[in-house]
C-alpha cells in the first residue's frame, strides 16, 4: 500500500512516531510532506493545545539545535521513537533512515502541495496534523485521508475531547476514520474505548496516552484495509432524536470548564479505585 504522511511540523513527534511505527511494521511511507517550522499558525495552535509556558520552550528546542536532544514531549512515544541509543528527533531523521522523500511546504492546498501530493499517487494518506484540508486534497488518495480523532466519534467531535468526553459522561477513545469536508463527520473504519484511564495521573497523560494508543491502531486498521477486511462506514447523529447534534463539535475549552473536566477527571478515578479496591 502507498502511504503519504501529512505533517503539522518535520519537529512533530506524534508524525515522527506514526511514519517509524508504521515503517518497522512493514508499511514505509513512500513520502512525507510537512508545514515549514515555526510559523505563527503552529505557535498558536500548540499555545492553544500545550499553553504559553510548553509552546515557548518548544519553540526554542526548534530553534536552538542542541536543545533538541531534550526528553519528548510525550513518553508513550518514546519506544517508537527511539532507535538503540538514539532517539528519532525530526521527520526529516525518519525519512533518512527509511529513504523516503520528505517535502516542506506553507500550505498543505497549495497548488505546489497538491500536485506533489498527486505525483506520488498514494493509495492512503495519513493526516498526523497540519492544516483543514480542502477537497483539492480530500480527493487525492485512492482510498481517502485517514484520521485518528483521540474521542469517539460520532459523540464527541472537535477539539479538547478528552475533557469534553469527561464532561459529556463518554468513555475516552479514539477513532480513525477518512476525512470529509466537515470536521470530524468522515466515515468510520474503527472505533477504540480506551480501557486505562483510571491509570493516568492527570488529563495531560491521559491525551499522551491517547494519541500513543492511536499510533498503534493505526497500523492495525491499515492492516486490515490492505487485506480488504474492513471498510468504512457513515457516521449517524449522536442522538439520531434530536436533529440539532446532527452537526455539533466541541472547541478549544475556558480555563474553567477545564478545572471543570479535571475534577471530573478526578472524581472518575476515584470511583474506578473504589471500584476495583
Amino acid at each position: 500500500m502507498r502511504i503519504v504522511i501529512l505533517a503539522p511540523s518535520v519537529y512533530s513527534e506524534t508524525a515522527c512516531a506514526m511514519a517509524a511505527h508504521l515503517a518497522e511494521s512493514g508499511y514505509v511511507p513512500i513520502a512525507a510532506l510537512a508545514i515549514s517550522a515555526l510559523q505563527p499558525k503552529t505557535l498558536l495552535r500548540k499555545i492553544g493545545q500545550w499553553g504559553i509556558g510548553a509552546s515557548s520552550r518548544y519553540a526554542f528546542a526548534k530553534l536552538i539545535p542542541q536543545h533538541r536532544a531534550q526528553s519528548v514531549q510525550n513518553p508513550y512515544l518514546e519506544p517508537m521513537l527511539r532507535r538503540g541509543a538514539a532517539m528519532f528527533r525530526s521527520l526529516s531523521e525518519v525519512a533518512a533512515h527509511y529513504r523516503f522523500p520528505l517535502a516542506v511546504c506553507n500550505d498543505m492546498n497549495s497548488p505546489g502541495s497538491v500536485a506533489r501530493l498527486t505525483q506520488w499517487s498514494p493509495d492512503l494518506i495519513i493526516f498526523a496534523g497540519g492544516n483543514i484540508l480542502r477537497r483539492s486534497v480530500l480527493k487525492v488518495p485512492r482510498l481517502g485521508i485517514l484520521n485518528v480523532h483521540l474521542g469517539l466519534l460520532p459523540e464527541v467531535r472537535g477539539m479538547s475531547t478528552p475533557e469534553w468526553s469527561l464532561l459529556e459522561n463518554v468513555p475516552a477513545g479514539i477513532t480513525l476514520h477518512y476525512m470529509d469536508a466537515g470536521i470530524d463527520t468522515g466515515p468510520i473504519l474503527k472505533k477504540y474505548e480506551f480501557l486505562h484511564t483510571k491509570e493516568c495521573d492527570s488529563l495531560r497523560e491521559l491525551r499522551h496516552r491517547l494519541v500513543a494508543f492511536g499510533v498503534e491502531k493505526t497500523v492495525s486498521v491499515i492492516a486490515s484495509l490492505d487485506r480488504r477486511e474492513i471498510s468504512a462506514e457513515p457516521q449517524s447523529s449522536p442522538d439520531p432524536d434530536r436533529e440539532k447534534d446532527k452537526d455539533r463539535q466541541f472547541f478549544v475549552m475556558h480555563d474553567w470548564l477545564r478545572a471543570r473536566a479535571a475534577e471530573s477527571f478526578a472524581q472518575h478515578r476515584s470511583t474506578s479505585g473504589m471500584a476495583h479496591g
